[in-house]
């Protein structure tokens, strides 16, 4: 089911009760026509394929830039191009990036991507664009760091850690 402002997921949908406890890794991307989204594929599923078994949640938000209507299908197949192994969301007219990142607020890029720790706070923002090797090595560093930490009781969901 499609409700208004929330982003439909790819595969099987999302609960925040599965993030709860979770680092989460978000990236905004979109087609091909972006070379730094492209650029930026093998590295989240680099993060995906080390960590997941520790606890971390990759988890792409699709924001459509095609001049072409945005489709369940062509997310579907940029899911298959790019290999993603992790849940993917599609953000219809870019509701969630405009509440998480733009908010009235000029960036250079859209395809950000936050790193939340396990009580849902945002711990790392890269701006968007390619991850360089130092962008790769310190979000490895913060994984590492966060998954260590041990979860607190009284958790905060992702969605609330967003909001602040």
């Amino acid at each position: 089911s499609r409700r208004r402002g929330v982003a439909q997921v790819i595969a099987q949908p999302l609960q925040l009760s599965q993030l709860r406890g979770r680092v989460v890794l978000v990236r905004w991307w979109t087609g091909p026509e972006c070379p730094y989204c492209a650029a930026s594929a093998p590295d989240l599923n680099a993060f995906h394929k080390r960590y997941h078994a520790k606890g971390l949640v990759v988890m792409g938000f699709y924001h459509h830039k095609s001049p072409t209507p945005l489709t369940h299908r062509h997310v579907t197949h940029l899911v298959k191009r790019y290999h993603f192994k992790f849940p993917v969301a599609i953000d219809p007219e870019w509701r969630t990036l405009k509440r998480w990142w733009l908010d009235g607020h000029e960036h250079r890029w859209t395809s950000v991507s936050f790193l939340l720790d396990q009580q849902g706070i945002i711990r790392y923002i890269h701006p968007g664009g390619s991850y360089t090797e130092e962008d790769v090595n310190t979000l490895n560093s913060l994984i590492e760091e966060l998954l260590a930490q041990p979860l607190h009781r009284h958790a905060a969901t992702v969605s609330e850690g967003a909001k602040r």
